[in-house]
């Protein structure tokens, strides 16, 4: 509830602010928590980055301004944020589909898109299986590849990656696992700002935790010491472990006593039968102390 609270304050700030400078570090201190994890927990939230809904936001007090002001386009272009009059027409037209210069003289339809404010919604009341664990420092070491964000199903680069191991491969990674989580792991790190409308890319690595040295036909990930979030998902492959993911920044962020930290988001899986009614996976999420 505190961290809803204090998002809503935050919020109430860049609405104050949409015809100034919007300083993130200070809504990042409304909020109580990193501009890291506010901005993250922001794309979450809202299905969109929090760049975006800053824009959009201005551009729909925009289009208000010139409909009921006296201001000329290149005023209200300079009142939020717009260096020259052909910026601010690109991106009023991107976002209500004219330019800004015909509001007036037309009367047309327009979009609006209003602020946003978080709210607590209960919801069914299953339980999410968690640990928390600190971890020394380690390496993930393995193969990487630039892939694209897909939210539901099974990310076909991701399956390429996996088919591009051979045998030989896999023995040597699984030679090379010595630290939790055992054997071959998945990680994510490095998302394109647009990671919650399905936009962009992000890093993946296939391979193992490990502090043993990197063969020089790997990748190597460093991994600094850090408190570890780690969530259980059992139950239908990728179904299941998709809901759990979404649930952990949508319902255990907002009412935990952690944020999220810089690093990289990992996954193990117990099996290679993703067929099993009962597969079982771990979520393992970097995060910090309030």
């Amino acid at each position: 509830m505190d961290l809803l609270a204090n998002l809503n304050g935050a919020l109430q700030y860049i609405e104050e602010n949409l015809a100034d400078d919007i300083d993130l570090k200070e809504a990042a201190r409304l909020a109580y928590c990193s501009e890291y994890h506010f901005s993250r927990m922001f794309s979450f939230l809202a299905g969109i980055t929090l760049s975006e809904y800053i824009r959009r936001r201005r551009l729909t007090s925009a289009a208000f301004e010139l409909q009921t002001g006296e201001l000329r386009v290149m005023d209200v272009a300079v009142k939020y944020g717009y260096s020259s009059a052909d910026a601010f027409s690109r991106a009023f037209q991107g976002l209500h589909g004219i330019p800004p210069s015909s509001v007036k003289l037309h009367g047309p339809s327009l979009k609006a898109y209003p602020r946003l404010t978080f709210q607590l919604t209960i919801q069914g009341g299953s339980a999410m299986n968690y640990r928390i664990i600190d971890k020394e420092s380690f390496c993930i070491v393995g193969i990487t590849r630039r892939v694209p964000i897909q939210f539901n199903g099974v990310n076909p680069e991701i399956a390429s990656m996996w088919k591009s191991l051979t045998s030989d491969d896999i023995d040597q990674l699984k030679k090379l696992s010595n630290v939790e989580p055992q054997g071959l792991i998945q990680a994510s790190m490095n998302f394109s700002e647009g990671r919650m409308e399905e936009k962009g890319e992000l890093d993946h690595y296939v391979g193992v935790a490990t502090t043993k040295e990197c063969p020089e036909n790997l990748t190597k990930l460093d991994v600094p010491a850090a408190t570890w979030a780690v969530f259980e998902a059992v139950g239908p492959f990728p179904d299941t472990l998709q809901n759990v993911w979404g649930r952990i920044y949508s319902e255990w962020f907002p009412t935990a006593n952690y944020e999220l930290a810089r690093g990289p988001e990992i996954l193990w899986n117990e099996s290679k039968d993703i067929s099993s009614p009962t597969f079982r996976s771990e979520v393992w999420i970097p995060v910090l102390k309030k």
